[in-house]
């Protein structure tokens, strides 16, 4: 055995908003959390770009809004696909949470009554979104941050968690083993519980809203040990993506400016949403997607291949106030939004499925627990914008107290066998093959974009299918040179053989299920079929159904 052991009494894998709360957590309980991160700490999720807002029943600017109000709008914008019980603690669990995250020093926009403010977002009844301008995420990122700082918490960075490790008789996850990017050196991270707060796969697609990161390893290293994955198949597509120049396409274009009164338009000078949904642009963020894929593919969009985004109509202190970020993204590429429409499509954002959970965090594996977007069943088929970022502090925070009282309860273990196991398969990857592994990483995207994207159909589904599992076997093949130093196409490597295994598992259940459902749209079933209210699981044993 090669690696150097670090022992924690809750490892916590990703440093987002639901990683660091789950360790600010893990701390209020007097035990020791360990932060690791992929990337750069609470620079490499996805927290810290998620602009538009934090939905919680505060009932400050709609009196009429009620916790029964965001439960059912939640569930109607899930497509019914939800675990009820975990809409039922977000809704209750978040206005809470909010409040810790003020204590820890974030500012969200308040009233002249001094009561927080609130904006409309999509799919949702009343005015319940928090926010703090256009840089809600960064704000509470950066909170959290500092409150971890506080309490000194440990973090390590730019470490790659390849594998979960099992106990001697596989039936607990005893830590994991990560790779040092820095030199390719790997380390037994040893814990009594483990928290994978990951996010989700974003890069799986060429344009999307994601970090560099986000390749699906949580997904993967879940699957790989026996836990349940959850409603794959459901990916959502935001609305609003950037489309030019090249090196910002995909960058996110937040909801709140469509909250604040922007408007879509196609290249007729068309406001064209209400022709879809008369809730017009605040529909949901997969009606709003196909309205504008739809526009595009029939030929009203724009040369850059987007529709407008127009706030020009706006008054400038407001659009000052309430969207400095989008003043400033848009800027620097030479338009002024005050004057001038945005270019906008769609691009990759957030997964809805992910690791089957409990209202404990808890996975189907003892001693592992999960929150965030790593996860699946909260959002159901489709998120509502805001819920997210409540997601990340109410299930955050409770894996990180539910590992917690576990890890009271555990001792530290070792498996040598596998962690071994680990360290050759990673060894083996260094030789001479026939395909760069960043190639590949290219091939997945472009195909999952073309076949498994926003309209899906049997056909191409199952042409990607076949695809993929040819990549699978070219992955016997790469070529990776033999240097330590930050090995990109070794940590390539590592990423394409967790995408093409989430892929696979995303492909597959896309295919099974026949009908179109939230962000799951099937243009050879395109209604929605009352008998398909059930979430698909998916783990190494084989598929099965939850009513929901």
């Amino acid at each position: 055995m090669e690696s150097k052991i670090i022992k924690s009494d809750v490892l916590i894998i990703g440093s987002g908003g639901a990683g660091s709360r789950a360790a600010i957590e893990v701390s209020n309980q007097g035990l020791r959390p360990l932060i690791v991160s992929k990337g750069l700490s609470f620079k490499s999720g996805c927290t810290g770009m998620a602009e538009g807002g934090y939905n919680a029943v505060f009932s400050s600017v709609d009196p009429d809004d009620t916790k029964e109000t965001h439960y059912n709008d939640t569930l109607k914008g899930g497509g019914f696909l939800n675990d009820k019980h975990l809409i039922e603690i977000l809704v209750d669990e978040s206005p809470d949470r909010l409040i810790d995250l003020e204590n820890f020093g974030a500012l969200f926009d308040r009233m002249n009554t001094c009561q927080i403010n609130q904006r409309p977002f999509g799919g949702q009844t009343f005015k319940r979104t928090c926010f703090q301008g256009d840089r809600t995420g960064h704000e509470i990122i950066t909170s959290l941050k500092e409150e971890i700082i506080k309490r000194n918490i440990e973090t390590i960075e730019e470490v790659m968690i390849t594998s979960l490790v099992l106990s001697k008789n596989s039936r607990k996850v005893i830590g994991a083993i990560g790779l040092n990017l820095k030199d390719s050196t790997t380390i037994f991270f040893q814990a009594k519980s483990v928290i994978l707060a990951s996010g989700g796969a974003g890069q799986l697609y060429p344009v999307t809203s994601n970090t560099f990161q986000k390749n699906g390893d949580g997904f993967a290293i879940g699957y790989d040990i026996g836990a349940d994955l959850i409603d794959m198949e459901e990916i959502q597509f935001h609305p609003t993506g950037m489309v030019f120049p090249e090196s910002k396409k995909g960058v996110l274009v937040t909801e709140a400016v469509r909250a604040e009164g922007g408007i879509l338009l196609n290249n007729k000078n068309e406001r064209f949403m209400r022709k879809y949904d008369e809730r017009g642009e605040l529909a949901t963020r997969d009606v709003v997607a196909r309205s504008i894929y739809q526009e595009i593919i029939e030929g009203r969009g724009t040369e850059n291949g987007g529709v407008y985004l127009d706030i020009s109509h706006l008054d400038d202190d407001l659009i000052d106030e309430k969207l400095e970020t989008m003043v400033s993204q848009f800027d620097d590429v030479g338009v002024d939004i005050k004057n001038e429409p945005m270019e906008v499509a769609p691009t990759a954002h957030h997964s809805m499925g992910g690791i089957r959970i409990n209202d404990k965090g808890e996975s189907t594996i003892s001693n592992l627990y999960a929150a965030g977007e790593v996860t699946g069943g909260v959002h159901g088929a489709n998120r509502l914008g805001g819920n997210a970022l409540a997601d990340t502090q109410v299930f955050g925070k409770r894996a990180g107290e539910f590992a917690s009282y576990n890890a009271q309860n555990q001792d530290y273990e070792i498996n040598e066998e596998m962690i071994i196991k680990e360290e050759n398969r990673i060894n083996s990857l260094f030789k001479k093959g026939l395909f760069k592994p960043s190639d590949v990483k290219n091939q997945i995207k472009e195909l999952m974009w073309e076949k498994v994207a926003i309209i899906r159909n049997e056909e191409t589904l199952k042409e990607a299918l076949e695809e993929l599992q040819t990549i699978e076997k070219d992955m016997l093949d790469f070529n990776i040179p033999d240097n330590k130093q930050y090995n990109t196409e070794l940590e390539n490597a590592l990423e394409v053989i967790n995408m093409v295994k989430i892929a696979i598992i995303i492909v597959k259940s896309a295919i099974i299920r026949r009908e179109s459902r939230g962000a799951h749209f099937r243009s050879d079933f395109p209604e929605t079929k009352k008998e398909w209210e059930k979430s698909i699981v998916i783990n190494k044993k084989g598929i099965k159904f939850i009513t929901r």
